[in-house]
Order: C-alpha cells, then sequence, then structure tokens
C-alpha cells in the first residue's frame, strides 16, 4: 500500500515545483526573459528531485501509462488550485467538462479487461 502512495505523493509535490517553474513567472511579465529562464530552471531542479524518485518507485507498482496518466491528473489538479489561488484565474464550465473526459481516460487505462 505504502508503494501504490508514496509516488502520488512524490508526484504531487513535483507537480507543486514544476507549475511554480512553468507558469509562476506570469505575474511578473515586467522581469527579463532571461533571469525567469534562469529561476525556473533552479525550481525545476527541485521538482526533478520528487519526479525522478516518484516514477522509480512508481513503476514498481505501476506501468508506465498508468504513472503518466497519474501524473497529467495531478498536474491538472495542481493547476487548477494555482490558476485559481495564485494567478487568480476564473474556472470556467468548459474546463470542467474536459476535466471530466480527463477522468473517462483514467478509467479506461486503469480497468482491468
Amino acid at each position: 500500500m505504502f508503494k501504490a502512495i508514496l509516488p502520488i505523493v512524490l508526484l504531487l509535490i513535483s507537480n507543486v515545483f514544476m507549475t511554480f517553474a512553468w507558469y509562476g513567472h506570469l505575474k511578473f511579465k515586467s522581469s527579463a526573459l532571461i533571469a525567469v529562464i534562469l529561476i525556473s530552471w533552479g525550481i525545476a531542479f527541485f521538482e526533478y528531485c520528487f519526479q525522478v524518485p516518484a516514477n522509480r518507485i512508481g513503476y514498481e507498482v505501476y506501468n508506465a501509462y498508468q504513472l503518466k496518466t497519474i501524473q497529467e491528473v495531478i498536474t491538472l489538479t495542481v493547476f487548477v488550485v494555482f490558476s485559481a489561488l495564485y494567478l487568480k484565474e476564473g474556472f470556467k464550465w468548459n474546463y470542467l467538462i474536459g476535466f471530466l473526459f480527463i477522468i473517462l481516460a483514467v478509467f479506461f487505462i486503469f480497468k482491468k479487461w
């Protein structure tokens, strides 16, 4: 059970770093591009410190397709919270419909046929 949960926790932490590395600079439009690139690389280092072990450990429990699907769902979940709280962007009904289709994809990927 622990080996099934640990990669998910590590991917969650990884995705928080990734989201800030990729989108955190959007609030600082006047900052020099080279500065935000270097800062983003620095943040991404910590993302990899969690992401690589998550996939290494997770591959003992999940296959690569399942790991990628878990990562995408976590990414979208973290991004929704980040976008609402940090970027102050609204959430629209069509986003919800799109995410429901992704949940449907999760069902098909994890279903034992």
